[in-house]
């Protein structure tokens, strides 16, 4: 990094610092804090990290202002539009698009890599059948470790490559043996002569009795969400995997600590949140209710929320949520729902939305939970195992962020610091003479 400025902070009692500024090549400048422990004897306060920066990446860059998405500097709506999910795997791994000899390459490792070890299988059986699969999940990834130890030196390039491209291979398959787990049907195993989206949905909702129908129409939405979710700079479940992964555990655990993070509800749930929201108020009368419900996000005792609206980055229109409303489209008209009541229903709402004075002063516009939850039910996901998606989708991001963490001779283990507010230095009373 090479220092822009310099910044100097001043107390009350005449003492004062500076501090190195660094510009990144585009985003806010960063000010470096480090020295301010141990020169000033102080720390920062910043809850929910909101104005720290806890590394630097070249991976991912949002601007939420002007609703930028960039995965290595290209934007999302190219990828999503001119990229299949593995290219974009291969993109965020190697920092390059490849070309078509390395494209091929990719996908053949990629593919030699899907099947799990049969043992593994048996795992599953550990598990209550009806279990949430996020939780099937956490504990078998985590268990990849056990069975794959031969690529754990993460000092390694070409163990952590190994690790990674197993992690981007057998997810798929893993993610859909946890739902034929938990609808009682026989595990089927990949067929590599598909590509990968259309072989997760073959092992998805294949059977053994009869030979899958690939649409190739919901194989790229499929993929489509797959691209939109692959990565997110350092969000809760990103920051979750590099904290793990600081501590030198291996990247199975780190991965597996991920999906943890991601399974809660203000991270990884919000597309079943928003496909909640709309289910119900279809049940109460769908778009004719629409005011009335608008009415009542607005009142503050109500407990109303809107959910897929605003995002914790984005103060403008979720590029994602554009897209991602193109390909509900597509898929309602390929299957014949041309009058899907909930896509209707989101039509409605988000149209309300966007010229409501209330919704637009705070700048909340549609994510891309907002229809991705329409588009999974369209294809036959059910919603338990929506994060499970996302799981798939966020790998490649969270394998490269940790490959990006191990590789930076800055990196540290991390340590936050707190403000104490608890109770002073005091002894122990014999008690006796405890009140």
């Amino acid at each position: 990094m090479k220092e822009k400025s310099s910044a100097k902070l001043t107390f009350g009692d005449g003492r004062s610092i500076d501090l190195p500024v660094y510009g990144g090549t585009i985003g806010p400048d960063a000010i470096d804090i480090r020295a301010l422990y141990p020169k000033a004897g102080v720390f920062t306060y910043d809850p929910g990290f909101l104005s720290t920066a806890s590394c630097n990446s070249s991976i991912t860059y949002i601007d939420g202002d002007e609703g930028v998405l960039l995965y290595r500097g290209y934007p999302i709506e190219q990828l999503a539009t001119h990229c299949d999910f593995l290219e974009v795997c291969y993109l965020l791994w190697f920092g390059e698009l490849p070309n078509a000899d390395q494209k091929k390459d990719f996908d053949l490792i990629v593919a030699r890599h899907t099947m799990v070890h049969e043992q593994l299988s048996r795992l599953y059986q550990g598990f209550r059948r009806d279990a949430h699969p996020m939780s099937v999940m956490v504990g078998v990834v985590g268990a990849l470790s056990a069975f794959y130890h031969d690529s754990l030196d993460i000092h390694n390039a070409k163990h952590r490559e190994i690790s990674a491209f197993r992690l981007i291979a057998k997810l798929p398959t893993i993610v859909a043996m946890a739902y034929k787990y938990n609808v009682g049907q026989p595990f089927m195993y990949p067929k590599n002569s598909l590509s990968y989206t259309a072989n997760f949905m073959h092992m998805m909702f294949g059977v053994p009795a009869e030979e899958y129908e690939v649409n190739p129409v919901l194989v790229r939405a499929l993929d489509r969400i797959l691209i939109l979710h692959a990565d997110h700079e350092q969000n809760a479940s990103t920051s979750t995997v590099r904290l793990a992964g600081s501590s030198g555990a291996n990247p199975f655990a780190c991965i597996s600590s991920g999906i943890a993070c991601l399974w809660g509800p203000a991270h990884g749930g919000a597309n079943e949140a928003a496909l909640n929201m709309l289910t119900e108020l279809q049940a109460q009368g769908g778009v004719e209710k629409v005011g009335e419900f608008v009415k009542k996000v607005k009142d503050k005792n109500s407990g109303v929320k809107l959910m897929g609206f605003g995002h914790r980055v984005y103060k403008n229109y979720d590029p994602r949520a554009k897209l991602m409303q193109e390909t509900c489209r597509e898929v309602l008209d390929t299957l014949g729902l041309h009058d899907d009541p909930l896509f209707k229903l989101a039509m409605a709402l988000e149209k309300v939305a966007l010229e409501d004075e209330y919704f637009v002063s705070r700048k909340l516009y549609p994510n891309v939970d907002f229809y991705s939850g329409i588009v999974q039910r369209a294809l036959g996901i059910p919603v338990s195992m929506f994060t499970c998606i996302f799981s798939l989708a966020r790998t490649v991001g969270w394998i490269a962020q940790w490959n990006e963490m191990i590789s930076d001779p800055e990196q540290k283990i991390g340590r936050p610091r707190q403000l104490y507010q608890g109770a002073t230095r005091r002894d122990v009373l014999p008690m006796a003479k405890r009140p």
